[in-house]
């Protein structure tokens, strides 16, 4: 077994390097300075399709290829790109691939938290160096952000309202200037041709902090939307579980497509406050139901029944993802279950299994 084999995730630029290189070859059209490719094959590789040489692009997007188009555009011009969305639209898993397309190299993050610091963004200090041979830009420990600047590549800010509204603001001299000042040494870094930054936010968690209107002037901002369809949904789901799946190395079958529509049902259903009929008007659980949330449920099935079942997953596989994707507080969120299971779950033909396992696990 390689070492590479061992590795739980794989960098896109890793996991879809044939389909990368595949695209660099056949691509003829032109490229922004230092891109790996042209916009249109970015393009391509996230929305899937299949080249001249015949080799098929599996789609990383699924959903309007408008918003995906729109977004490479806005990455070509010197404008930086910051993709916004309700929890689970897949705004890191596009941010990711659009850096790996762009780049070759997805792995320049800063992740948001509420204790991320100016120097998570801007740089910081290797104090051993900086107490033996003082300020030097040997003693510079550079920033993600810094790294990209210097390397003409994408840069990763991964939930930008969660970083305190202080730290966010360092992002404007480096978006609107292009350039990263180091006052300690009287010195600057310059961005290289190729250099963005794609930021990630949602305004639907706790804890958000709001961007300045003038960093927001800085950013084109692109709305990942929920799934339109509840056909489209499956396809994301029925995509990602079988690549999850492949990467975790689960044994047994893969679901089928009527136990992966289910959980996609409950959980539209719940989002929406209604039936999928229009009939029946459900309250909404603390959670947000989304389709990250169902494609953990549908792997947590497939575990399941691949360790303790004959490896084909049935209701009783999904009951206790479910419930726990649902009932995050364990008073409103049990009533909102119970009252769903009741109503909807119980009156439901063929669903009969799936109504008494969830009884089961909520007993």
């Amino acid at each position: 077994m390689t070492a590479l084999s061992t590795v739980l995730r794989q960098h896109a630029e890793t996991q879809y390097a044939a389909e990368l290189e595949a695209l660099i070859a056949c691509d003829r059209r032109q490229r922004p300075p230092r891109w790996k490719m042209s916009p249109w094959a970015v393009s391509t590789y996230l929305l899937g399709g299949k080249l001249d040489n015949g080799v098929e692009i599996s789609p990383k997007y699924i959903g309007n290829p408008r918003v995906i188009e729109i977004a490479v555009a806005t990455l070509a011009t010197d404008r930086a790109l910051l993709l916004l969305g309700v929890p689970g639209t897949a705004k890191s898993w596009v941010s990711e691939h659009l850096a790996a397309a762009i780049s070759g190299d997805s792995t320049l993050v800063v992740q948001g938290t509420a204790g991320t610091g100016e120097e998570a963004v801007r740089y910081g200090w290797n104090y051993a160096q900086l107490l033996s041979k003082g300020p030097s830009l040997d003693a510079v420990v550079a920033s993600p952000v810094m790294r990209a600047m210097r390397e003409g590549k994408i840069a990763r800010v991964e939930e930008l309202t969660r970083i305190a509204g202080e730290v966010q603001d360092s992002l404007i001299t480096i978006l609107s200037e292009k350039v990263l000042p180091i006052a300690e040494l009287d010195d600057e870094v310059q961005a290289q041709k190729g250099f963005n930054i794609i930021a990630t936010a949602n305004d639907r968690d706790r804890g958000v902090n709001e961007l300045s209107s003038a960093l927001k002037r800085r950013f084109n901002t692109v709305v990942l939307p929920p799934p339109r369809s509840a056909d489209e949904e499956v396809r994301i789901v029925q995509t990602r579980v079988a690549s999850m799946g492949r990467a975790l190395e689960l044994p047994g079958e893969l679901p089928a497509l009527e136990e992966i529509r289910r959980i996609v049902t409950v959980f539209r259903e719940l989002r929406e406050g209604v039936t999928a009929d229009g009939k029946v008007k459900i309250k909404a659980p603390s959670a947000s139901m989304s389709t990250a949330e169902a494609i953990s449920v549908i792997t947590h099935g497939m575990s399941l029944a691949a360790h303790f079942g004959d490896g084909v997953l049935r209701g009783a596989d999904l009951a206790a993802g479910m419930v726990g994707a649902i009932v995050k507080d364990p008073i409103q969120d049990r009533v909102v279950m119970l009252e769903y299971l009741e109503t909807v779950v119980k009156e439901r033909d063929g669903w009969k299994d799936l109504y008494r396992a969830c009884r089961d696990v909520m007993a």
